[in-house]
């Protein structure tokens, strides 16, 4: 089968939020979306003193989308007007579906905050087709010991399985729309084979090492945009490496977001506005 190739590398631009180091690769100057993944935050690594303020991220609406949230190193307190309340560690994840609308607040767990430590936490958005925007919020956090590791290539790679299928295992989630999403840890030399891509857009984001993807490189700190043509993808690890992978069933849908909001039409935009600012998302409990 024919082999996908790097398009084009899409570096993640710095944007500081407060004292919350942050870069973004995607929406970047020459890529909007690769549909259906709309947005990534890489935050961090950075070490944060004792007595610190934590993360920034205090009660905020969305609606119309899912958020991954990856946390590398430190911890992740999540709270939402649904309910959910959660705190995850290094290695877990967070999957969020907003639907039709949801306030919640991502921010540092009071020990984080008293003894400080090393933080690194990305966060990714994932669109919903018009059917499923307004489908009921809904939220699951895992740890570490909750997501299957799968180690291919003789033990040179460990696949660690969050959302779908690979040769038999399943991964603990399930999207509304089949999105497979893992992270991956590559030993140099090591290498990663996925066979059929037929009609799927791939997500790569490298986050630390650089790996190789027919004859292309791929260093920490960008996007990988794939080729529409081939089918395979084959990902060599030049160096030891740790990548977000993942790939979808593109959605083709009109896009049109706001702030935290991201929907089909402009009407649906100011409709989201609208019933946030009449109080009809349900406030943090």
């Amino acid at each position: 089968m024919s082999e996908k190739s790097i398009k084009r590398l899409h570096p993640a631009q710095r944007d500081d939020i407060g004292e919350l180091m942050t870069q973004r690769p995607l929406p970047g100057p020459y890529v909007e979306q690769i549909d259906p993944f709309l947005f990534l935050n890489h935050h961090g690594p950075q070490h944060y003193p004792p007595g610190n303020r934590g993360l920034p991220f205090g009660p905020h609406p969305h609606r119309g989308f899912d958020t991954v949230t990856f946390i590398i190193d430190g911890a992740l307190m999540h709270k939402d007007s649904a309910g959910h309340e959660s705190v995850i560690g290094a290695g877990g994840v967070q999957w969020m579906t907003a639907g039709s609308g949801i306030v919640h607040a991502e921010v540092s767990p009071p020990a984080f905050r008293e003894q400080g430590g090393q933080l690194e936490i990305l966060q990714l958005w994932i669109n919903l087709p018009g059917r499923l925007k307004m489908t009921a919020p809904a939220y699951t956090g895992l740890q570490r010991g909750d997501i299957p590791t799968l180690q291919l290539d003789g033990g040179k790679v460990d696949l660690h399985l969050i959302a779908g299928a690979w040769d038999g295992s399943e991964g603990p989630l399930q999207s509304l729309t089949g999105v497979f999403m893992s992270t991956v840890a590559m030993r140099a030399g090591g290498q990663l084979h996925v066979p059929d891509l037929r009609a799927r857009n791939v997500f790569l984001y490298v986050v630390r090492g650089a790996v190789e993807v027919n004859g292309d490189r791929a260093d920490a700190f960008h996007l990988a945009e794939l080729s529409e043509e081939g089918v395979a993808l084959t990902i060599a690890a030049e160096t030891d490496a740790l990548l977000i992978f993942g790939h979808a069933t593109p959605l083709n849908e009109p896009l049109v977001s706001h702030g935290p909001f991201v929907m089909n039409t402009r009407e649906e935009i100011e409709a989201a506005i609208a019933d946030f600012e009449a109080g009809r998302f349900q406030s943090l409990r």
